[in-house]
């Protein structure tokens, strides 16, 4: 199964195993981005998107101005559609994805959303986080028969590490 999916709680690390794989992996030509939170004055205020070549924006923060919302967070959807097409829609010699992450905010962009549903039929190992709850994409996208959802915990995380990297290691060079 070429598809993957990372999830567990909130500050499990889902963040960090999607940035150590993609840094195992580079020499894949591997795409994608990571979400990282933005805190300010110890309160998160907001995420920020980057993309594995390191070029990073504001993806959500409370003082946006912007019609997209989640919870307290409002959504700069043009400015991560615009990260989305630099990532991923020039590059032809990717060799594996990764997307951290799978969330609700993310999904209320379009492109976003069908991105990932290209993704998961393509051919080329794709790895992402995705969040424990979620409703429409989410879930239909756990539901797949294509996909192995491998749970994270602190507890656990070394040995899904290994685990994971011997996985895609198999897949790149089958």
């Amino acid at each position: 199964m070429k598809n993957i999916l990372i999830t567990g709680l909130p500050g499990c690390g889902k963040t960090t195993m999607i940035r150590k794989l993609a840094e195992i992996f580079k020499e894949f030509n591997a795409a994608g981005f990571y979400t990282t939170e933005i805190v300010e004055d110890n309160q998160r205020t907001g995420f920020l998107v980057g993309s594995l070549f390191g070029d990073t924006r504001v993806f959500a923060h409370v003082n946006l101005n912007s019609k997209h919302v989640a919870g307290k967070y409002r959504i700069d959807i043009k400015g991560f559609e615009a990260l989305l097409d630099s990532v991923f829609f020039n590059e032809k010699k990717t060799g594996v994805y990764f997307i951290d992450e799978i969330g609700k905010m993310h999904c209320q962009s379009k492109k976003f959303s069908k991105l990932i549903v290209d993704l998961l039929d393509a051919e080329k190992p794709f790895i992402a986080s995705i969040s424990d709850k979620g409703t429409g994409l989410i879930s239909d996208i756990k539901k797949r028969d294509d996909v192995m959802i491998v749970e994270i915990k602190h507890e656990n995380a070394d040995a899904i590490l290994k685990m994971l990297t011997m996985k895609i290691r198999d897949l790149l060079l089958e």
